[in-house]
C-alpha cells in the first residue's frame, strides 16, 4: 500500500513540468537553427568561392 501512495503522490506532482516544457522548446529552437544553417551553409560557400574568383581576375588599372 505504501508503494501506491507513494506512486499516487509522485503523479500529483507538477513542480518540473513546465521546466520539460522549456527544455524541449528550446531544443526544438536550436535544431530549427541547426538545420537552416546546415541548408545555408553549403550555398554560401559556393557564392563565397565565385566571388573569390572574380575579384582574384579583375586587374586594377593604374594609369589614366
Amino acid at each position: 500500500m505504501k508503494l501506491f501512495k507513494m506512486l499516487k503522490s509522485f503523479r500529483a506532482q507538477e513542480d518540473g513540468a513546465v521546466t520539460v516544457d522549456w527544455v524541449v522548446l528550446t531544443a526544438a529552437v536550436v535544431g530549427l537553427g541547426a538545420a537552416a544553417l546546415a541548408m545555408v551553409s553549403q550555398s554560401t560557400g559556393n557564392l563565397t568561392s565565385k566571388i573569390a574568383g572574380h575579384l582574384d581576375s579583375a586587374t586594377i588599372k593604374t594609369t589614366f
